[in-house]
């Protein structure tokens, strides 16, 4: 089928000329519009309306708003620069609560922050944040390596939400584990869950397949069982959010029943992560904060309002999948199977592929 950089077009957020330009994944698949952002504030207003999301791809624009935060520092306080930054860093932190990749970038600019010597501090910091986006990259093509080594030729596949490159640096998570199996055994089918109420599963997930020429088809989150129970679905992949220290993972909404029903068909569930999206200070999913979004995101939907005035809505965007239902954690340093808390920290102190 070829190389897997065919199937690799598509790009969430990239540095331009000192702006963070951003796809804005609100109004894909019928527009396709870029907002470019010039202060830190600005990618936090960005991150928070959901403009960008994913946990990965939200950590790669953080980075990026934190060289905007340093660079507005320095042009104010050339002297004192880190403590002029500091607001508009912790804006940036607090702009979405349970990606875990968001501090984890952060914290990675921190630290670069802190080596700066005299001069300016915006080239060492610009640099720092392409390598984080590169070295993104990179893994999501180990993970799809990894993956797709799992799968039968011509597999059918189930995944939930958007885990592709529109919700990383670029290439995927769990669908890059579908673009590498296309580009060596195939793939017969994809089958994507729409994903309420953002539906990112259907604009977004869909939107991405189409582009490079891969075969998709929506259902309803609702179909999802019955499709498992056919018995033609070879695995299901899906991202995280936030992965606990014994294996327990968060990530969008309606996860946890598709694995709970994989579960029960005898389907593998594989999640698909990056190592910056285990978080071991947290024992376990209990400990994983889940953000609850208005109400208005269920009652109404693209803007057109479906259920009564008076009625009241429940918007948790994760749950969380217990490790025990997970069949495999595929990561860039390596799959876990079964993932539990003696796996999970052998997988943190294994060295980093070269």
């Amino acid at each position: 089928m070829g190389d897997p950089v065919l199937y690799d077009k598509v790009r969430a957020v990239e540095w331009c000329d000192g702006t963070v330009r951003l796809l804005d994944q609100r109004v894909l698949p019928g527009t396709l519009r870029y907002e470019e952002c010039r202060t830190a504030p600005e990618v936090a207003a960005a991150i928070t309306a959901m403009v960008v999301r994913g946990a990965p791809a939200i950590g790669v624009t953080a980075a990026y708003g934190a060289v905007l935060a340093v660079s507005a520092a320095y042009a104010r306080a050339p002297s004192d620069w880190r403590a002029a930054s500091r607001v508009d860093l912790a804006t940036l932190r607090a702009s979405r609560p349970t990606a875990v990749n968001l501090a984890w970038a952060l914290n990675v600019m921190d630290g670069v922050m802190a080596t700066v010597g005299a001069g300016s501090p915006v080239p060492q910091v610009l640099a720092a944040a392409r390598r984080l986006h590169d070295e993104d990259i990179a893994a999501n093509r180990r993970m799809g390596a990894l993956g797709a080594a799992l799968l039968p030729p011509k597999a059918r596949l189930l995944t939930h939400c958007n885990t592709g490159a529109l919700a990383t640096g670029g290439y995927g998570t769990a669908l890059g584990v579908v673009r590498a199996a296309a580009a060596t055994g195939g793939i017969a089918m994809v089958y994507a869950d729409e994903t309420r109420p953002w539906l990112q599963g259907a604009r977004l997930t869909a939107w991405e397949l189409v582009e490079e020429g891969l075969p998709v088809t929506v259902l309803a989150d609702g179909a999802a069982a019955a499709l498992l129970r056919l018995g033609d679905i070879a695995a299901v992949l899906v991202g995280a959010d936030r992965i606990a220290a014994n294996g327990d993972t968060a990530n969008k909404i309606g996860t946890y029943g598709l694995a709970v029903s994989a579960r029960h068909h005898g389907v593998p569930f594989y999640v698909v992560a990056p190592i910056s999206t285990i978080d071991p200070a947290t024992a376990d999913g209990r400990g994983i904060p889940i953000e609850e979004r208005a109400e208005s995101e269920v009652l109404h939907c693209q803007g057109v309002a479906h259920s009564p005035a008076l009625a009241r809505a429940w918007n948790p965007v994760f749950d969380v999948t217990p490790a025990s239902l997970i069949t495999a954690l595929i990561t860039e340093r390596g799959v876990v199977q079964r993932p539990d808390a003696e796996g999970i920290a052998r997988l943190l102190a294994s060295p980093i592929p070269v």
